[in-house]
């Protein structure tokens, strides 16, 4: 992407766009060199327009949430990355169970509020970091409960600026997973939940956090687990355990001695140290499991040779 895109884009899109924005600002795990482009529209024509120009113009352009589950490459993004985190917040709640959210909703803030009244379901979900979007893409989910569970239907836009709605009959969920259309931006979702005891919903909230506080290293900087677990009775943590890698460093990432499925940052880490440890894991868990560790996380702005080898 040159710089007669940026000046442009600048110049077009002035109160929405950051140009050759340091990454590590927008990631949970903070590390990420600059994307030549961090839009963050306030209105869905506004997002229409910039789709469209990076069509034209041939610009790579991906979507992110608030910056968690992803590992951002040092060189940073070569082209346009999107953020809902600074809009689409509204929120609608009904007292039949009903939720209709916009993808820019933090996850946490959506569950929180359906706790107060009375809707169960969602309550593994407390702590889980990001938006909905990202969400409901990677089809999040903890203590044996997905986000799809209670999903109904999604309105998004794909690269033409065409608006589309997708119902869960449609889409198919799996493990970390979801198949929404290709190359397209979520901008609100349904959900149905039912009404339950609220006295049960509130044990259940308070054992999960617990459970978070006690087990996860929410102390240091990370961008939540690292792998997928293989299946539901093998944890991914439990196996790099087992491997002996906790607590071992490279450069200023290491692999958490609380929870071996995260690696974290130590104050100085560098995408390079976090890919280095992952290798390093997949090739000791194969090795002594013979089992395949693959990425929950999602990786941006790397080379296609990196991204190949840990397919």
């Amino acid at each position: 992407m040159n710089s007669i895109h940026q000046e442009y884009i600048a110049q077009n899109f002035s109160k929405r766009v950051l140009i050759n924005q340091p990454m590590k600002k927008h990631s949970t795990f903070g590390i990420g060199g600059k994307a030549k482009v961090l839009f963050l529209p306030k209105q869905r024509l506004e997002i229409k327009e910039m789709l469209k120009y990076s069509m034209k113009n041939n610009i790579n352009i991906m979507f992110i949430g608030s910056g968690s589950n992803l590992l951002i490459s040092d060189k940073g993004f070569d082209g346009i990355l999107i953020s809902l985190k600074r809009a689409f917040k509204h929120i609608e709640f009904s007292d039949n169970g009903d939720i209709v959210a916009g993808a820019g909703v933090m996850l946490g803030r959506m569950v929180n509020q359906a706790i107060r009244r009375k809707f169960k379901g969602l309550e593994s979900l407390v702590g889980v970091p990001g938006t909905l979007g990202g969400a409901l893409f990677m089809n999040a989910g903890a203590y044996g409960t997905e986000i799809s569970k209670c999903f109904v239907s999604a309105k998004l836009m794909n690269m033409a600026g065409d608006e589309i709605e997708v119902f869960k009959e449609s889409v198919g969920f799996s493990y970390r997973a979801s198949e929404f259309p290709e190359d397209c931006l979520l901008l609100e979702a349904r959900f149905k939940c039912e009404i339950g005891d609220i006295d049960k919903i509130k044990k259940n909230k308070a054992t999960f956090s617990l459970s978070r506080k006690t087990n996860q290293p929410l102390s240091f900087r990370s961008a939540g687990s690292i792998f997928k677990n293989p299946s539901n009775d093998l944890a991914a943590g439990y196996l790099i355990d087992k491997a002996g890698l906790k607590g071992v460093c490279k450069g200023g990432a290491m692999i958490s001695d609380k929870h071996a499925n995260f690696i974290v940052n130590l104050g100085s880490a560098k995408s390079s140290d976090v890919i280095y440890l992952i290798k390093l894991i997949r090739e000791k868990v194969l090795s002594d499991f013979d089992v395949l560790l693959k990425l929950e996380i999602k990786l941006i702005g790397f080379k296609k040779e990196i991204l190949n080898d840990l397919d």
